[in-house]
């Protein structure tokens, strides 16, 4: 197996002030017991793995002064961080304010192969061109959380992408197709006759050698990496490691409040978007997912946010979106998002600013008018003319505030006019130069 030098294990830098989510004021990492730093660490985790040898390793880290190397791998799969990948990034920032060494791991290499962890099918592999893509912006974003300055960005090819096929046949021989087969999806998979290939089983081994190559004490991961992060355990051992710790933080659920946040399925709130688009969406959640999203997206306790959340949803759901807005584009920002939200669903007033939108001059009949379907198409409002006349018929478009009701309507309007749908788009519309005009 080619063997890797690790970057040399250094004395635990200077602490600095973390939230006091225990009691009483911000406090230097020294003055916690490694009671409290568990507890701390337990806190919107959703399982320790095992959280005796959590506690071991941090005794041992201040005792020895060295620090912990604490390991969270994220395959660029898309371009863009939303605040489902923000769950365990403040565990990881939680573990550098207690002063350990944070490798954020970009799967470069393992997102080619395509993690499998709760695909019911198998996953289309993406190609290099969109992985490096991706890669080049996650680790800007993942410092809107993380520390840079205690932040090691490793890329997972710089040792993956050098081993040799009997390199990888040793790897694999320090695990059982049985064992591979006990993964929930896998067996489900197996049981019902759909296909695995081969190369998804590669990515668990992919994905413990990371932990071996970066001689990890710990590994963070959502809910539905446990069977990768204990295998990565199980291949340490076979390495002469000590096991990593394994760290599963829970799944966020999506402003649709049903699934799991995604951008394919269009419920996530991407962490780049807009102060007014965030706000838009995060006051679209459901109210039964709003003590989720402040346990598991702010510090805020719940004897402070559950009172409000029961007696008053509105302004708790308000608070909630400002509070995340404020992480990631300021005080100032969430103040105006607010109001900005609050003048057009509130006050029924239309946005400061709208999108304006030209309508192809074909798009008209001769005598002037327009199909409705047509036009809200046309503007960019809704994907099809079938999703268009379902909207129609459920009341939520209107034109310069009055609202249509018939799905098969020939609309007349003026340029300059604003077509609504739903409470959050809206256009201002006209009509383009005839081919004789232009």
């Amino acid at each position: 197996m080619i063997e890797f030098e690790n970057p040399p294990r250094q004395r635990m830098p200077g602490a600095r002030p973390i939230p006091a989510v225990l009691a009483g004021p911000y406090m230097n990492p020294n003055d916690l017991s490694i009671e409290e730093q568990v507890r701390w660490l337990k806190r919107t985790a959703a399982d320790i793995v095992p959280e005796a040898d959590l506690a071991a390793k941090l005794r041992r880290s201040r005792e020895s002064g060295v620090p912990l190397r604490v390991k969270l791998g994220l395959d660029p799969t898309a371009p863009d961080l939303h605040l489902g990948h923000t769950v365990v990034l403040q565990k990881l920032r939680q573990f550098q304010e207690l002063g350990h060494e944070v490798y954020l791991v970009i799967g470069d290499f393992t997102a080619l192969i395509g993690d499998p962890s709760g695909k019911s099918e198998t996953r289309k592999p993406l190609t290099a061109e969109d992985v490096r893509a991706s890669a080049q912006t996650y680790q800007d974003q993942a410092y809107a959380i993380l520390d840079p300055d205690r932040t090691h960005v490793v890329y997972n090819n710089e040792w993956l992408g050098a081993m040799g096929f009997a390199d990888v046949v040793k790897l694999t021989s320090r695990f059982t197709v049985a064992r591979l087969l006990e993964r929930d999806d896998f067996a489900k998979r197996y049981a019902e006759g759909r296909p695995i290939a081969v190369h998804e089983f590669m990515y668990a081994f992919a994905q413990s050698y990371d932990s071996v190559h970066l001689r990890a004490d710990v590994e963070l991961g959502g809910t539905d990496q446990r069977f990768n992060i204990l295998m990565g355990r199980d291949i340490q051992s076979s390495y002469g490691q000590e096991e990593q710790v394994a760290l599963l933080t829970p799944i966020l659920v999506g402003t649709d409040g049903v699934q799991k946040m995604s951008k394919s399925l269009d419920n996530y709130v991407g962490i780049r978007e807009s102060a007014e688009t965030q706000f838009s969406k995060l006051m679209s959640i459901p109210d039964g997912v709003m003590a989720e999203y402040y346990r598991l997206l702010t510090e805020i306790p719940e004897p402070e946010y559950g009172p409000v959340i029961r007696e008053q949803p509105m302004e708790a759901k308000k608070r909630l979106a400002g509070t995340v807005i404020t992480r990631y584009h300021g005080d100032g920002a969430a103040s105006a998002a607010r109001e900005e939200w609050e003048k057009v669903h509130s006050r029924r007033e239309e946005p400061t600013e709208i999108p304006e939108v030209t309508i192809p001059a074909d798009a008209f009949k001769p005598e002037g008018t327009i199909w409705i379907g047509r036009l809200l198409v046309a503007a960019g409002l809704i994907p099809g003319t079938r999703e268009a006349r379902r909207m129609v018929e459920q009341g939520a478009v209107s034109i310069d505030g009055e609202r249509v009701s018939d799905p098969d309507a020939e609309v007349a309007f003026q340029d300059g006019s604003v077509v609504q749908v739903g409470r959050r788009k809206f256009a201002r519309v006209s009509r383009g130069a005839t081919a004789e005009s232009g």
